[in-house]
């Protein structure tokens, strides 16, 4: 080592990124080509439309595919668990884990049949509502007091139809209005990495 290495160090050296400005976007829903357009798997179709506006790619990694996106300074992984809806705590904690990130920087985004169509409803713990992918994290964190992004897909299903209707997917009249709804929701989720979750409550929900 010469005298320049040993005061700046050699090029490869990089600077640790201060945990607190890490964030998990844990967007879920299940891998394959029959549930891409499903109503269940908008989680990943808000990861999709971030890493589209962010000019980000997602590369294939352990229990999932993630993209690294810059958002003023914050450092933010947009995650899709490849483990199905089920098992998604299994992938949440690997990756927290792995990028020392705070159980306060994550965001778990799932829909939600109580909610109306495209309305958005964030908190910052709870239950699982009935949700297997929230169940799991759950049960995975061995906590429910995190923040989770709910976006509604409607419960216009008849009795019975529940599973088909979560797997089917979105009509007509819902695919004219996404685009609008996925500029909605990635707007909330840079929200929440950059104003904090009680001003993203309270700026986004019901909207």
């Amino acid at each position: 080592m010469n005298w320049l290495t040993s005061i700046f160090g050699t090029k490869q050296e990089k600077e640790p990124i201060d945990p607190m400005k890490k964030y998990l976007i844990a967007c879920l829903g299940n891998i394959g080509a029959e549930y891409v357009n499903t109503r269940h798997n908008i989680g990943f179709k808000v990861a999709d439309h971030i890493a589209k506006q962010e000019g980000a790619s997602f590369e294939t990694v352990k229990l999932g595919t993630l993209a690294e996106v810059k958002i003023k300074g914050k450092t933010v992984f947009l995650l899709k668990p490849n483990t199905y809806m089920n098992l998604s705590g299994k992938a949440i904690k690997f990756w927290l884990d792995k990028e020392n990130i705070p159980l306060e920087n994550l965001l778990v985004v799932t829909d939600d049949l109580n909610i109306p169509f495209g309305t958005i409803r964030i908190k910052g713990k709870g239950s699982d509502g009935g949700h297997n992918g929230l169940k799991n994290t759950q049960q995975v964190l061995n906590t429910g007091d995190y923040a989770r992004f709910r976006f509604g897909i409607s419960d216009d299903f008849k009795k019975g139809r529940q599973v088909d209707y979560v797997l089917g997917e979105w009509d007509e009249e819902e695919k004219a209005k996404l685009p609008e709804r996925l500029d909605m929701a990635a707007e909330a989720v840079k929200s929440f990495v950059l104003s904090g979750l009680a001003n993203t409550m309270s700026s986004y929900n019901g909207k």
